[in-house]
């Protein structure tokens, strides 16, 4: 550069666009920080403007309309994703050391974030909230994601680096396990969380199973097709059915469009009831997404208590309990709620299924222990291991959207088998004269 051109950098205060892009960067950082944790239905346009100390009128030269905020905040998240690829793309020709820096990178920008390092990203849990434009640009951004992740599989599992299994389950229970870390990792202390990180990728790598060779399941289908009755109704039979059934359809409603995106009306039509029938049980759709999440605790509930007779070791026990939610979520038994719509719940609500969800999942906690201690999981950090399987689990839904299911049991199998198993080529199985 001559010495006549002037230095960019300390142009950059009179650079209207730098400033503008700082300021929009600001914005969509505070939002996903208030919809992470607040929820974007309580989450108002006013609240967002106070906490950054603009004006609403302000706010409005960069956003009109909150769910052109949450559209923003979603692509953000995901450019920042592709960013961190690239990066690590650049460093490392390696698709074990890709795989493994994208999951340090998720718990690293998490921290960051917390301690003002960095912006904060919002979790993807109202795409299906969003009107048809936005919601086909944020999931071909997600897919593309995805095919990212899947194709360092593949190239590692061609190069003999990586163990052979189902790229696209080993990706979608991969990037499901992390979907949940916003929520999970504000009870982990500050100087914990490079430790969690360290467990997480020690269980993607290495998997939870103590064995040599590769877990393979000992116990037998987990009963496709037998259906979990969610226990704690009081009411007599008939209306504990249409109660059932309009859990089950207010789930599948909330789950593919999302708290917004749902409507009351199309519930009553999809069960052909006369809307006079369907609001004389249901309230209002907050009261109906709460019955949904406790309707789908109870059925949680009952598997975790099936699972402490279906199998003898702790492994066992983690396997029915994960194959099984899995076949529910995935057939005429569900499906159970999505925790993409938590944040849609009043705070007291939302803190109430949290807890409750909490408690259920403990019995995850119960499984490792009982595993350490029986020799059939490895030393893992079972806190860690228990968000992880959570967080996979619930997004375990719709596998089909992702891959073709001919048997569910066997797509059951393949999607959990990371867990047990880990990305890495095991040690054989001993041989013995």
């Amino acid at each position: 550069m001559s010495s006549s051109e002037p230095d960019i950098s300390r142009a950059r205060p009179f650079n209207r666009q730098a400033q503008h892009d700082a300021k929009r960067t600001a914005i969509l950082s505070e939002a996903a920080r208030l919809f992470n944790g607040k929820g974007s239905r309580a989450t108002t346009l006013q609240d967002i403007a106070a906490s950054l100390g603009l004006t609403k009128t302000s706010l409005y030269y960069y956003v009109r309309t909150k769910e052109e905020l949450i559209y923003q905040c979603y692509l953000a998240t995901l450019q920042r994703q592709h960013l961190a690829l690239d990066t690590l793309e650049e460093q490392t020709p390696v698709p074990v050391e890709r795989i493994a820096g994208f999951l340090q990178r998720q718990f690293e920008q998490w921290t960051d974030a917390r301690n003002g390092r960095d912006v904060h990203l919002a979790a993807l849990l109202e795409i299906a909230s969003l009107n048809d434009e936005h919601r086909r640009a944020v999931e071909s951004a997600y897919i593309d994601l995805f095919k990212r992740l899947r194709g360092y599989l593949r190239a590692g599992m061609a190069d003999g680096s990586l163990r052979e299994g189902d790229s696209t389950s080993m990706t979608r229970a991969l990037i499901g396990s992390l979907d949940w870390l916003f929520h999970w990792l504000h009870s982990v202390p500050e100087d914990g969380v490079s430790a969690a990180a360290r467990q997480a990728a020690d269980l993607l790598l290495h998997g939870l199973y103590a064995g040599r060779g590769c877990y393979h399941s000992a116990l037998g289908p987990a009963d496709v097709d037998r259906a979990v009755a969610a226990g704690g109704f009081d009411r007599d039979e008939q209306n504990r059915l249409k109660q059932e059934a309009f859990y089950k359809a207010g789930t599948w409603l909330f789950n593919k469009k999302g708290f917004n995106g749902a409507s009351l009306d199309e519930i009553a039509d999809y069960l052909h009831v006369s809307k006079g029938a369907f609001y004389y049980h249901i309230r209002n759709k907050e009261d109906l997404l709460y019955n949904c999440y406790n309707h789908s605790l109870a059925i949680v509930e009952r598997v975790y208590r099936e699972a402490e007779s279906a199998g003898s070791t702790g492994i066992e026990k983690i396997d029915y309990a994960s194959r099984r939610t899995f076949l529910i979520q995935n057939s005429d038994l569900g499906p159970l709620i999505r925790y993409n719509t938590i944040t849609a719940l009043p705070t007291a609500r939302r803190l109430e299924v949290l807890a409750r969800t909490d408690a259920a999942n403990n019995h995850f906690l119960d499984f490792l222990i009982q595993g350490v201690n029986d020799g059939s999981i490895r030393a893992v950090d079972p806190l860690v291991a228990r968000n992880l399987l959570a967080g996979a689990i619930n997004a375990s839904m719709d596998i089909s959207l992702w891959r073709r299911v001919d048997n569910i049991d066997e797509a059951a199998r393949d999607y959990f088998d990371v867990f047990f198993n880990g990305l890495l080529p095991r040690e054989p199985t001993a041989v013995t004269d």
